[in-house]
């Protein structure tokens, strides 16, 4: 069985009352097999269910390395190695399921499959979907203004990055780190820790406007000292990295300095009550 060591976001949601945990990997859903089985079978036993439906299903058996990869998911006892799959092979194990749960839950998996496809034809609206929420979630006009604005300034990075032979994943992490610890002084684990956050969160959206401020100008900075170095690969991009998250970190003591505020802080977004289930 394939197993992968990378960065997730793990993302639960929610069908029939039940949880289904799935993971953003590889430019697409994956979904955690035991929840998606468990919402599908009467039983209480979903590890036992699928391991009599593999034997079941011979062709399913024999293809499961194929259609499982094993990632890290968060759960309340900490990291545990799980198997999921796409939606191609959420389908597929569907196929063996016989229950009349299945069929709604197939146009669930295909609503959420559709909605990425959308996106990906029509960025705008996932633009449209996380502005969205972060409004139910409380947040400003002004925050939400200058998130968005990061995250155009963030993505022009990563593009930089994918064309001077950076690899995705663990090499962009090394580089953000730099950037981040750079103009903040604190590592990004340590900056959730100041916060309160779980590494599944996501450090951006739970910053005030001054970090999303410098951490934007650190990456605007980075970016432009890469393109005028004409950098390349992970170790000379460490270079402009350094560099770029100076120029952030400068600009950051000189406020710190008129205002005796510090930038960095323990304020997040941390919803006091779960939000209505849909």
């Amino acid at each position: 069985m394939k197993k992968i060591q990378i960065k997730k976001t793990v993302t639960p949601t929610v069908f029939e009352q039940k949880e289904v945990r799935r993971v953003w990997h590889e430019e697409q859903w994956f979904f955690v097999i035991e929840d998606v089985v468990q919402v599908l079978i009467d039983s209480a036993n979903a590890k036992q269910y699928i391991q009599k439906m593999r034997q079941r299903d011979v062709e399913l058996g024999q293809g499961w390395v194929q259609i499982v990869h094993t990632l890290d998911v968060p759960t309340k006892g900490g990291l545990q190695n799980m198997n999921c799959a796409n939606l191609q092979g959420i389908f597929r194990i569907i196929q063996s399921i016989s229950s009349p749960k299945a069929e709604p839950f197939k146009l669930w998996l295909a609503k959420v499959g559709q909605e990425r496809i959308e996106e990906l034809q029509n960025p705008s609206l996932s633009i449209d979907r996380a502005r969205t929420l972060w409004k139910k979630q409380g947040r400003s006009e002004k925050w939400i203004q200058q998130r968005m604005m990061g995250q155009e300034t963030r993505n022009k990075l990563t593009d930089y990055w994918k064309d001077a032979g950076v690899k995705e994943g663990q090499e962009y992490a090394v580089l953000t780190n730099i950037i981040h610890e750079e103009w903040s002084d604190v590592s990004i684990q340590k900056h959730k820790q100041i916060k309160d956050l779980k590494k599944a969160n996501n450090l951006r959206d739970h910053m005030n406007e001054a970090e999303l401020i410098f951490t934007a100008l650190a990456e605007l900075s980075t970016r432009q000292i890469a393109e005028s170095m004409e950098t390349k690969g992970l170790e000379e991009n460490k270079i402009p990295a350094h560099r770029g998250g100076k120029i952030a970190k400068d600009a950051r003591r000189a406020l710190e300095e008129k205002t005796g505020t510090k930038v960095v802080s323990a304020e997040n977004y941390k919803p006091t009550k779960l939000l209505p289930k849909k």
